[in-house]
């Protein structure tokens, strides 16, 4: 699985560091377990916006790409890291 590290600008200018996974590449045995309807169905967000899970927050959060402040850093981890959430 696939796990992102990145620091954006809050709206409120200032900056956050998340750890997230991406929607689409969250096991669907824990999708079930986290939603009610088994699946993740996001209303339509703007370009450059996406739904991601949040590891240190255990839930789901809007990503803005557009607000990321220097690059963008991805690795592979265990799925059980979401049995923290």
């Amino acid at each position: 699985m696939k796990i992102h590290e990145a620091i954006f600008k809050k709206k409120d200018g200032n900056r956050r560091l998340m750890n997230f996974v991406r929607a689409t590449d969250l096991p669907q045995t824990f999708v079930e377990k986290v939603t009610k309807s088994g699946v993740v169905s996001p209303p339509t967000l703007p370009a450059g916006m996406e739904i991601v899970w949040d590891l240190d927050n255990s839930a789901f959060r809007v990503f803005n790409w557009n607000t990321v402040v220097g690059d963008v850093k991805e690795k592979v981890g265990d799925p059980s890291v979401l049995d923290a959430s």
